[in-house]
């Protein structure tokens, strides 16, 4: 029997499949009081939309009661949550920024 140490011991390459990191979404939920222009804004301003693709986030928040802004790795998606309710609470909307597995 060969030690581990012994240089004739070929030692078995196991490959390792990495899963990739859970993602997460980030959204908006609806309110009765924050202007339809600030969510098109924080949409624009957090999450790099054009006026169109913010306009209709922005309705389906309005219409369905959340939409969905991005889907990122655990730390950009708890930023921008971050971003978005800091700024939110500057302004004195009481618009809501969650994230969810996706």
């Amino acid at each position: 029997m060969t030690s581990p140490n012994d240089p004739s011991t070929v030692a078995e390459r196991q490959e390792q499949r990495v899963k990739p990191p859970p993602m997460y979404q980030v959204m908006l939920l609806n309110d009765d009081f924050t202007p339809m222009e600030f969510v098109v804004s924080v949409l624009q301003k957090f999450f790099g939309m054009g006026r169109e693709k913010a306009t209709q986030v922005m309705l389906k928040v309005h219409r369905e009661g959340r939409g969905v802004c991005g889907i990122y790795p655990l730390d950009v998606a708890a930023t921008k949550v971050d971003q978005v309710s800091a700024y939110s609470r500057e302004h004195q909307h009481p618009l809501q920024c969650v994230m969810e597995e996706a």
